[in-house]
């Protein structure tokens, strides 16, 4: 297991892009377009389909060189793979072929088989990256696979027995619960999960614009509660490195949680953002394509599994 190293605060200062760059990445992930006349327009491509192979970018440059990893996106409850699309956006330009999932949200058992499949389908090595729920799934999907590492989004890292609500309830601070709407009916019994949508930004994505988060509270994809209540299997972190990233403020998954559950798994490397809701992605993507290139720099060095 890899010795944790201690989390470190992210400062004012982002470590490769601007904080305006930033907030221009997270208009573009839900098609707002540039913010202010200072910002760079970027023109995110979608992050629903696999990159094109024959794109130049992303061709192996030198025949039997180490191939450079495909990064696995998968978005948690409440959200959608466009959540991703900033950050789709700059691994594209970093010469990184990109998946994002759409994730069915029904399940961790059953999403986690999806997404395996999805896998099944890659060749070479997998940085695989997961927000929220969505840390469940790939907490549960590495087994035998192809995939090298692994990165916690503001995601939940359970181990064996334990549910995303077990994890989430262990810390003070989440606000969750008293949030969400009138739950759906389904035909098998169970119910489908939303946030309501006037709670939305504040509980989900504060440091947003309020405009950006209300477009993401409208195309919210649902969540079962029996998904968020079921149990993990043994946990692919145990085998697997991994590196976490999560707001401060996250009011999903409290921070303390986030701590833990990095601790636990022997993360790699940690960072806490100061200020960001648990939309960590969106409005500070910068930490976020720093560990998931950190991850796949560090897939060939000595300790990592596979």
């Amino acid at each position: 297991m890899t010795r944790t190293r201690p989390v470190r605060r992210l400062g004012a200062r982002l470590s490769r892009r601007s904080a305006v760059g930033g907030l221009t990445a997270a208009a573009t992930a839900v098609g707002l377009g540039p913010l202010g006349d200072g910002a760079r327009g970027a023109d995110a491509r979608s992050s629903s389909h696999a990159l094109n192979k024959e794109d130049p970018a992303v061709s192996d440059a030198t025949p039997g060189a180490t191939p450079v990893p495909t990064v696995v996106l998968v978005h948690g409850a409440f959200a959608e793979s466009s959540s991703w699309n900033g950050v789709v956006d700059q691994l594209l330009g970093l010469g990184y072929p990109v998946v994002a999932v759409a994730n069915p949200l029904r399940g961790v058992a059953t999403d986690a088989a999806y997404v395996a499949g999805v896998l099944a389908g890659i060749s070479g090595p997998v940085v695989l990256v997961g927000h929220s729920y969505g840390g469940s799934v790939i907490t549960n999907v590495a087994h035998g696979s192809n995939v090298r590492a692994l990165v916690y989004v503001a995601g939940f890292a359970p181990d064996a027995g334990e549910s995303a609500v077990d994890l989430s309830g262990r810390f003070p601070g989440s606000t969750l619960g008293p949030t969400l709407a009138a739950p759906v009916a389904l035909a098998d019994g169970g119910n489908d999960l939303y946030i309501d949508q006037e709670a939305f930004w504040a509980q989900f994505a504060a440091d947003l614009p309020e405009r950006m988060a209300r477009q993401m509270a409208a195309t919210q994809r649902p969540v079962t509660e029996a998904a968020l209540n079921e149990a993990s299997k043994e946990p692919a972190w145990r085998t697997i490195p991994s590196w976490f990233v999560y707001g401060e403020l996250d009011k999903n998954i409290p921070a303390a949680a986030h701590a833990f559950m990095a601790e636990r798994a022997g993360s790699v490397a940690t960072i806490a953002v100061p200020g960001s809701s648990h939309v960590v992605m969106i409005s500070h993507p910068d930490p976020v394509l720093e560990l998931i290139e950190a991850a796949a720099a560090a897939r060939s060095s000595a300790g990592i599994a596979g």
